[in-house]
């Protein structure tokens, strides 16, 4: 028989100056592997697009049975007052004596999925293990039978994997680990599991507001994200906003051939190229009047944590395979400015579904992120204002024939949600225990980022219930969140029930 596997393999020097329970958690999860997966892919198997409601709701029930199991308490789902939309998963255990509260949060719906695009024969609601990432020559493996352990470097392809559903499982097993040892929580413990995230959080401050006074703590704790490029685990400060537009530049009202009608019709296409490239410049710089005008500039601090920031600029340059970033700046610089990005472009077929033709219309799906100072409202109206400065005609619904004779160029703009950017200091005191509670695990300090690139709508619990969140990310950086062959590696699942372990256990 094989010999059994140690999930982490770690230094000696940091094995020394580890936490002895938090040793005692990494020997129980290392017990409990099979277990814990076996549970973790019943979960992943559920799909989770958030406007599947059917199928959101069977997520939920899902993981407020688990959670009773794992005897946490006061299981039960919170609904924001709009009908038929996602509910919270909420749990609790109240410790004897304690006289603080975290509430940790995670979210269980993903990403939208196009089946057709992830690797032959992987689908995104049937999880398969593979023996590496499947683009540095992994394969996908047989399940070992009971007692024969997990490698580490392994990983579980699919939605969810890392984004969100091994935050849920990694914090829910966390406190199992702690009950199981019968350890014992320095602090209060609530669980906040949403079913909205990937589609704004929408309703989540309805559900805030509704339930205000069940949520009161003293530090909500974000799981989301990944660790940092370098492998080196982070306690991040703050998020950037989010919020979308669409665009539709308008042709002619049928597809036209291009030889009797070329140079002679406005093709959308190239009207909608032209009008994105006026948007930055060759340095990467958004162009639109205003776009940095009201960002609020980094601290000190914030300074002096980013200067001690490993550079993994060339080591992701090498890994995505490009040579010249689109900023001459640093990424931990560029991610604190506010940016504008295109997701998508759509207009008539390519490949061998090309025609010779003018089409109808072109399509561009455009994100803003946002730094502090921003409002997502106002920089939407700052592009809007753009695109009319470029000579178009804006409109939110189809062009009736008099605009279409009324003006030259037309596009019509769908407006997205949206939520602020939020950042709580890095002086902040409770952060800064979360902080130590991360470093008991490995015996190395994370990295504090005052910012994480992706967007959480974290600045509604600083809202509505007036508290400061930090996140504390556990997934791989090469996890192909919000993308096809979505993938979580072993070590970084198992270190999260560490990590939130350790959390609960939080030192003075």
């Amino acid at each position: 028989m094989r010999k059994l596997f140690l999930l982490l393999t770690i230094l000696p020097l940091f094995v020394l100056s580890q936490s002895p329970n938090i040793n005692k958690v990494k020997q129980y999860t290392a017990s409990k592997q099979h277990e814990i997966l076996r549970s973790y892919v019943e979960l992943l198997s559920i799909p989770n697009i958030a406007s599947d409601i059917k199928n959101i709701q069977k997520n939920a029930d899902w993981i407020a049975n688990y959670m009773r199991v794992k005897q946490i308490g006061n299981v039960q789902l919170l609904y924001p007052t709009t009908p038929n939309k996602p509910p919270v998963v909420y749990g609790e255990v109240i410790t004897p004596g304690a006289k603080e509260t975290i509430v940790f949060y995670a979210h269980y719906d993903g990403q939208p999925v196009d089946s057709s695009k992830w690797y032959s024969g992987l689908h995104p609601f049937k999880p398969v293990l593979f023996d590496n990432a499947y683009d540095k020559g992994g394969k996908p493996i047989e399940w070992p039978a009971t007692g024969i352990s997990f490698n580490p470097m392994w990983r579980i392809y699919g939605r969810g994997a890392s984004d969100d559903k091994g935050g849920v499982m990694s914090i829910i097993e966390a406190y199992a680990s702690i009950a199981a040892l019968k350890l014992l929580p320095s602090v209060n413990i609530k669980f906040f599991f949403e079913g909205e995230e990937e589609a704004g959080s929408t309703h989540l401050e309805e559900v805030l507001n509704r339930y205000k006074s069940m949520l009161n703590s003293d530090m909500w704790v974000i799981c989301d994200g990944p660790v940092h490029q370098s492998g080196k685990k982070q306690v991040v400060f703050g998020v950037r906003g989010d919020t979308h537009l669409e665009l539709t530049v308008v042709g002619p009202k049928r597809p036209l051939h291009s030889g009797h009608y070329g140079n002679w019709v406005p093709n959308p296409a190239m009207e909608l190229s032209k009008l994105l490239a006026s948007m930055k410049d060759e340095n990467g710089n958004v162009t639109i009047k205003g776009f940095y005008d009201d960002v609020v500039p980094l601290t000190a601090s914030e300074k002096d944590a980013l200067s001690k920031v490993p550079s993994v600029d060339e080591q992701m340059k090498n890994e995505l395979g490009f040579r010249k970033s689109e900023r001459p700046t640093s990424l931990n610089i560029s991610l604190n400015v506010p940016s504008l990005n295109v997701n998508g472009i759509q207009s008539a077929g390519v490949g061998e579904k090309s025609a010779n033709v003018i089409p109808i219309k072109a399509i561009a799906s455009i994100d803003l992120r946002l730094v502090v100072g921003n409002d997502w409202k106002r920089q939407q109206d700052k592009v809007i204002a753009h695109i009319k400065s470029q000579g178009f005609y804006v409109t939110e619904n189809d062009p009736t024939d008099d605009e279409r004779m009324a003006y030259d160029k037309i596009c019509k703009v769908v407006r997205s949600d949206g939520y602020n950017a939020q950042k709580t200091s890095l002086d902040n005191g409770f952060a800064k225990r979360i902080s130590k509670a991360v470093a008991m695990t490995s015996g190395e300090d994370p990295i504090l980022m005052p910012t994480l690139g992706g967007s959480l709508p974290l600045y509604v619990f600083e809202k509505i219930l007036k508290t400061q969140p930090v996140t504390v990310p556990i997934a791989n950086h090469d996890n192909n969140q919000h993308a096809e062959n979505e993938n979580i590696r072993l070590k970084n699942f198992f270190e999260g029930i560490e990590i939130f372990a350790s959390i609960m256990m939080l030192p003075k």
